[in-house]
């Protein structure tokens, strides 16, 4: 073993001489080497090295390059001088430049054509992970284009391909006077007792889109285009990654690993424990082990999580760690037993250059053992019995026991009965009877064997949390809805039995919030989000959701996007709704949240509507799109229920026209692109709904277009628009355009809410507004914090009474007196006032409580009317008080708190006004 800090390049040079025949008849071929190793220069060596790749035979040049390679990593790594990770990335790259000299070669032999496009060369195992050993065999898969790759006219394309894949391995492999170059193996590629050495594009992607095995999603966890056609290597991983990166939490991995663990165990003839015959490749605790480990948790977790999308095994466990998906320091026992046993490895490979992984006996295991620089064989059994032994407990701390597989016995009816009885459901018998036929084949999720155990594991738990919960029959229906409408459930019961503590939090979105337990009946791959290690943070700014709706995008066309906005969006809002009914975020918080979520959506949907409807169109020399956001969007603050106000507007001449193939007049083109765009945020597609849009609040309604130009805009605001049309625009928000363009519009505006009003004219409309929407929607129940009379109607009504008057207690225009007091954030505009002098400093607190009761009661409560008891403590919690009834009683203070202020403000006294008119 060496120290990379202090170098020992002559004992290196005694040991390889003296332990390693392979290494001394290369060191003696090679004198120019071994004097620049004996002078202790590694960079020197390894220049000369890549000199030897210059010969014009490329079967000569291939080899002698690999022979002075093998030579020089050899002492360097034995002197300590080169570190694992540099010895490894040497020998891939070696392997990398091999592979495309060999494509190249053969197509050149064949055609005359110096070019690999269309043959491809995905590395995978250690070539792909950039790990390769001593004498690692490589494991390529080759394909093909047959519409690209270079061939003479009267070849066939597949017929070529074949002779370029025979020729590579033969450039690669074969014995010649220089020894060989790689040893290639072929058989990891697409069904390989049936295709061909070379495979077309086209069957591969059907392959893994359809019929792949398990092992083959943790080989590609490894792979790269490593050769040939990059770019085309690399398109096809894109196209494949879903296949690998699986979108759902993938617990199912666990097993399909500890299947293969298995099966490798139960086949290898070795000792289980070091000793002369130990495999410190695939024996228990060995190399393949903490692969699996890496690969195993990349699997579950990386379809989600990008960051774990690494090649490496180290470079994988430092992810899984800094991520919090394992613990730091089994990364760092299994990262250094990984490392210590790749040097095992070499040094078992360095003695003959044969691909060996098993430890030898007597002489020769001391040998190895002095060639690593131990003193004997003992010492490097003893070293490996401890480090194989702490691996070993961290992975089957994973693995666990084999599941079985046979078909599963079900309880009995009667025991069933019973148990149900005694956990409190009501009719256990029809219940008990009712619940078997969901195992008994007739539902497509619960029908293999596997899916059936999986069940019958988590279902005493699922079942006696249901009873324990408001509402059991709600509970087993909706969750009985789950199991109609989806083809497979196993990973989702896997995920439970992995993670009991979800199985509650199951239960509460099933019976305390139907808008989560609709999504999950459409959606029960939602439940993953519980389980990620960001699922119950709040989610980032606009810009950083917007990517992550890029990333999650499977292609990059069009549809695929909008599939993907709807995905992370649902995922986003799942997680904020479960964030809400467990206390564990505040709803003014979580009502932020769900609009930056809504503010990303729009915007990453408009810049592609736009972009997909200029390739037909063109653009409008100076022009583009608006889009304003009123309501709570214009606010920043929706609820799980809120629609997106939105007014499409557009800058420059209307009279101009657009310069594509399909030329539009303005008018036209923007009412059909904000059509469009419209469809993006809320037409269905095969991941679901996402918004509701409204567009009324436009010019003229429903009458009027449904774009109009910046300056009709402004014009309609001046001349024809009623005073609760400028009331809207008080929450008016720019959510899309460019800078110039969102000055232009911010500035009509500003025109609009500044202009001069009648103080008693407009008095008289608000009062006139709020008492016509008052008979027309009153509160619906007894918690409606929204339309109830002193409630946040109220609250917003006054607050756009006073910035539409425009006047801070001072006389000074509000701009100027508290700019604050503009803004389309109400929270915000109730503070600004408050420094005016206009309202009382204290009306904040009210509108604070009766804004949680809205976020949340949009999910607790959706009709107003009281929650059960398990819903009505969640809205107790989730407005900072103890009990549902001291809610009531700080609900029922802040009603009269606003009311004294409309009365101080406007005259009237809305809550007597209620009384005498009760609902």
């Amino acid at each position: 073993m060496g120290d990379t800090a202090t170098p020992d390049w002559d004992n290196a040079l005694r040991r390889a001489r003296t332990h390693a025949p392979f290494l001394a008849r290369a060191l003696e071929r090679q004198p120019d080497l071994a004097a620049l190793l004996a002078a202790g220069d590694g960079a020197a060596a390894l220049a000369w090295v890549r000199a030897q790749g210059g010969h014009p035979d490329a079967e000569v040049a291939l080899r002698r390059e690999r022979l002075a390679l093998a030579a020089a990593l050899a002492v360097g790594d034995l002197a300590g001088a080169f570190a694992l990770p540099q010895v490894v990335g040497e020998l891939t790259a070696y392997a990398d430049r091999a592979l495309d000299c060999a494509i190249r070669t053969a197509i050149a032999e064949r055609c005359d054509a110096d070019s690999a496009d269309g043959f491809i060369a995905l590395a995978l195992g250690k070539q792909g992970a950039g790990e390769l050993n001593y004498s690692s065999d490589i494991d390529p898969i080759l394909l093909f284009d047959r519409d690209r790759l270079p061939r003479r006219p009267a070849d066939d394309p597949g017929d070529a391909a074949q002779r370029y894949a025979r020729r590579i391995v033969a450039l690669l492999a074969s014995n010649t006077a220089d020894g060989y170059a790689l040893r290639v193996d072929l058989r990891l590629r697409p069904a390989s007792e049936v295709n061909p050495l070379c495979v077309p594009v086209g069957s591969a992607l059907a392959h893994y889109q359809g019929a792949a095995l398990a092992w083959e999603r943790a080989a590609f966890t490894r792979a790269r285009a490593a050769a040939g056609d990059i770019a085309a290597g690399e398109n096809f991983l894109a196209q494949i990654r879903p296949f690998v990166w699986r979108g759902q939490l993938d617990f199912g991995a666990v097993e399909e690993i500890r299947a293969l663990t298995q099966r490798i165990r139960d086949s290898h003839s070795g000792p289980v424990a070091p000793g002369p015959g130990f495999d410190v490749k695939r024996g228990r605790g060995g190399i393949r082990e903490i692969e699996f480990y890496a690969q195993t948790h990349q699997l579950i977790h990386g379809g989600r999580d990008t960051s774990l999308r690494v090649r490496g095994t180290r470079a994988g466990l430092d992810a899984l760690a800094a991520a919090g998906w394992i613990p730091p320091e089994n990364a760092l026992t299994l990262g250094e037993a990984y490392d210590r046993l790749r040097q095992i490895e070499h040094r078992l490979q360095m003695v003959n250059d044969r691909q060996t992984h098993a430890l030898p006996e007597g002489a020769a295991l001391d040998n190895v053992a002095q060639l690593d620089g131990l003193s004997d064989g003992a010492a490097l059994v003893a070293e490996l019995t401890a480090i194989t032994a702490r691996t070993a407990r961290i992975y089957e701390e994973l693995i666990g026991q084999p599941e079985t597989v046979a078909v599963p016995v079900a309880m009995p009816v009667s025991a069933l009965t019973r148990q149900l009885g005694e956990w409190g459901f009501a009719e256990p018998d029809t219940l008990a009877e009712r619940i078997e036929t969901w195992r008994d084949g007739r539902h497509v999720a619960i029908r293999t064997p596997q899916a059936i155990a999986a069940w019958d594991r988590i279902a005493p738990a699922l079942l006696e949390a249901m009873a324990q919960s408001d509402d059991p029959p709600r509970a087993i229906t909706r969750w009985e809805r789950i199991i109609e409408s989806v083809p497979s459930l196993i990973a989702t019961f896997r995920l439970l039995d992995a993670r009991p503590d979800l199985i509650q939090r199951l239960v509460a979105a099933l019976t305390l919030a139907p808008v989560l337990s609709d999504e999950l009946a459409r959606k029960p791959e939602l439940l993953d989000t519980l389980i990620d290690k960001d699922a119950l943070d709040l989610p980032g700014e606009t810009g950083a959701i917007m990517a992550r709706m890029r990333g999650a995008a499977v292609r990059g066309d069009y549809e695929a996007l909008l599939d993907a906005i709807r995905i992370i969006t649902g995922e986003i809002r799942f997680a904020l709704g479960i964030q809400l009914i467990e206390g564990l975020a505040d709803p003014l918080a979580i009502a932020s949240a769900l609009s930056r979520t809504a503010e990303a959506a729009l915007q990453l949907a408009a810049e592609a509507t736009v972009e997909e409807f200029a390739a037909k169109h063109g653009r409008i020399a100076g022009s583009e799109l608006l889009i304003l956001g009123l309501g709570r969007l214009g606010g920043g603050a929706l609820t799980h229920a809120s629609d997106l106000d939105i007014v499409y507007l557009f800058t420059g001449d209307f009279t101009a026209q657009s310069d594509g193939t399909r030329p539009l007049g303005a008018t036209v083109y923007y009412n059909r692109l904000a059509s469009r765009v419209s469809a993006a945020l809320s037409v269905p597609t095969a991941q679901g709904a996402l918004y509701e849009v409204d567009t009324r609040l436009r010019p003229q309604g429903n009458q009027g277009p449904l774009a109009v130009s910046c300056e009709g805009f402004g014009k309609y605001q001046r001349e024809a628009a009623w005073t609760w049309e400028h009331m809207a625009l008080a929450r008016a928000r720019v959510l899309y355009g460019s800078p110039e363009a969102r000055s232009e519009l911010e500035a009509v505006l500003a025109e609009v809410l500044h202009a001069p009003r009648d103080r008693a004219a407009l008095r008289d409309a608000v009062l006139g507004m709020r008492a016509e929407m008052a008979r027309h929607k009153p509160g619906s129940g007894p918690i409606d914090a929204k339309l109830a009379r002193g409630g946040l109607v109220d609250i917003e009504f006054l607050v756009h009474y006073l910035q539409l008057r425009g006047q801070a207690a001072d006389g000074r225009p509000l701009a100027e007196a508290a700019p604050q007091a503009l803004d389309p954030d109400l929270a915000a505009a109730l503070a600004g006032l408050a420094e005016a002098g206009l309202i009382p400093a204290d009306l904040a607190v009210p509108h604070a409580l009766m804004s949680r009761m809205l976020v949340a009661g949009r999910l607790l409560a959706p009709d107003g009317r009281e929650p059960p008891p398990s819903g009505a403590r969640a809205l107790a919690r989730a407005c900072g008080c103890e009990s549902y009834d001291t809610l009531l009683e700080a609900f029922a203070a802040a009603r009269r708190q606003v009311a004294q202020a409309w009365k101080q403000i406007l005259g009237t006294d809305i809550l007597a006004t209620e009384q005498e008119n009760p609902a």
